[in-house]
């Protein structure tokens, strides 16, 4: 498949990571203003996860649309992920501080929780969006093991205060699903996505 040149509207070494893994070429199309960016994230109230990353992918790719279009840049496909996990119903994002991180790792301990990762893909006029669910049990952590990762700095930043591709590999008992889809980009999902666009542009070619 010929994939096109993409724009990634993600901060996120790990999904830049997974898109160089399966042969997409891609350049970052970020926010410039972070906050306002994060402002995207709010919860509202009973929305069940799955829902919510879903909307706040959306709203990210729309966004990012928008600066794509202000600022006069060549018109490609865009593609914008989100992940966010959840235990009970209850979204975890990401930690506070490092008591918070704390908290969410201890809730999380001898538990199987979901994680839900969100891609949303435009191209023109056209958008596609699909929501990619897996399942992830930790063992038993003790106080002082989820102190020591803390600590590592580790958590912060991430949704459910772990990274699957770091030192919370550890923890991880078993998984029911994606592994790049819990690291933030499942790369099954991604590469259909952009199949349509390959498709769209197979048809302009051809008609």
């Amino acid at each position: 498949m010929n994939l096109p040149l993409i724009y990634l509207a993600s901060q996120s070494p790990r999904r830049q990571q997974l898109l160089m893994q399966i042969g997409v070429r891609f350049e970052l199309l970020l926010p410039r203003d972070v906050t306002a960016a994060e402002a995207l994230e709010i919860e509202f109230p009973g929305e069940p996860p799955s829902t919510y990353v879903k909307r706040v992918t959306l709203l990210k790719l729309k966004a990012a649309y928008a600066r794509m279009q202000h600022d006069n840049l060549p018109a490609r496909p865009l593609l914008c992920a989100d992940t966010t996990v959840a235990l009970d119903g209850h979204i975890l994002g990401k930690p506070q501080d490092k008591d918070d991180a704390m908290r969410m790792l201890g809730a999380l301990s001898g538990r199987t929780h979901n994680v839900f990762t969100a891609l949303a893909l435009r191209s023109g006029r056209k958008t596609w969006s699909t929501v990619q669910h897996s399942r992830v049990t930790f063992a038993d952590i003790t106080a002082d093991e989820i102190k020591a990762y803390v600590e590592t700095g580790e958590p912060m930043g991430k949704a459910g205060a772990y990274a699957i591709q770091g030192h919370a590999a550890v923890f991880i008992k078993r998984i029911h699903g994606s592994h790049s889809g819990i690291m933030g980009l499942p790369v099954y999902e991604t590469r259909r996505l952009l199949q349509h666009v390959v498709k769209e542009q197979t048809c302009n070619t051809t008609s």
